[in-house]
């Protein structure tokens, strides 16, 4: 069939010679099949051509992306460097605070919270980039971490201070009042026989009338006239510490009230069993008279 011919007869309009031509069917498909071929050549040449200037435009934007990534890696690792820093300054000043105060210190170990160990076994196989991310995640995770650990130990640290801050406030530690000490705690004369008696607290001397301070926070328990102390207030202020004052002239707090050191509570007098106008001031720790004069920090 190959070898067959097509005859095509050209009929000129003016009635001219009839002209015959004849083509191998051989050469029409030698022909298509060229046309065909340079068709799918060009249509391949220009999917090609497109995919090339696509893939240059990919790349130059993942070029550009992979830079700006790497000025970001870069600026991390420095505040991540700082951060360390500053991690460090605040461990130090936690261990001094604890220090200073008779905290008990935390361990190295402890502190760690186990971190360290082998390196993540995907970070071999990972590429430069993605290693890089996979440290800087791994250090940011760790300082989260740490981080978290110190603001516990600060918030323990707070929680302590407090602790010792309403002990001291709550602890007898200033002059119940302005004079001078008459008598002191301890077997001394008793004005009155003079034989050698036990004084359990501090006589201070001055005119009647001058004012009684509350020598810690607490809250009065007692405003009442006792026997030989007459007009006499005990404190409460927690912790096992009362503090009792005698031979008052007026009271100037009552059963219930609350007070803060430094407060007037009472005038001075000369109430009870007395020889002049005075105070009669005691420390007494859980439940027992102890030397008030050892817990006056501003004894001139």
């Amino acid at each position: 069939m190959l070898n067959d011919k097509i005859t095509v007869m050209v009929l000129p309009r003016d009635r001219g010679e009839v002209r015959q031509l004849s083509i191998p069917i051989r050469l029409l498909w030698t022909i298509g099949v060229c046309g065909v071929c340079f068709v799918l050549v060009n249509m391949f040449l220009l999917a090609d051509y497109f995919d090339q200037r696509v893939d240059r435009a990919r790349m130059a934007k993942l070029i550009d992306e992979n830079a700006m990534l790497s000025e970001q890696y870069t600026a991390l690792e420095e505040t991540i460097d700082i951060l360390q820093n500053d991690y460090g300054v605040l461990v130090s000043k936690e261990e001094a605070i604890r220090d200073i105060f008779d905290l008990p210190a935390i361990d190295s170990e402890t502190r760690m919270l186990g971190i360290g160990g082998p390196t993540d076994p995907d970070l071999a196989s990972a590429t430069p980039a993605t290693a890089t991310a996979m440290e800087i995640s791994a250090e940011v995770d760790k300082l989260l971490r740490l981080s978290g650990f110190e603001r516990e130990r600060y918030q323990e640290i707070y929680d302590k201070l407090q602790e010792k801050r309403d002990l001291l406030d709550h602890t007898p530690s200033i002059m119940p009042t302005r004079g001078y000490f008459s008598r002191g705690y301890g077997y001394k004369n008793d004005p009155f026989t003079g034989f050698r008696q036990f004084h359990p607290g501090l006589d201070i001397a001055n005119k009647t009338g001058t004012p009684i301070l509350a020598t810690a926070d607490g809250k009065v328990i007692s405003a009442r006239i006792n026997g030989g102390l007459g007009k006499m207030i005990v404190i409460d202020h927690g912790y096992g510490y009362k503090t009792r004052y005698g031979h008052l002239s007026a009271y100037k707090v009552k059963v219930g009230q609350r007070v803060k050191r430094g407060n007037i509570i009472a005038d001075m007098g000369n109430t009870g069993y007395s020889t002049g106008p005075h105070l009669h001031y005691e420390v007494i720790k859980n439940g027992k008279a102890v030397n008030a004069y050892k817990y006056i920090i501003n004894k001139k």
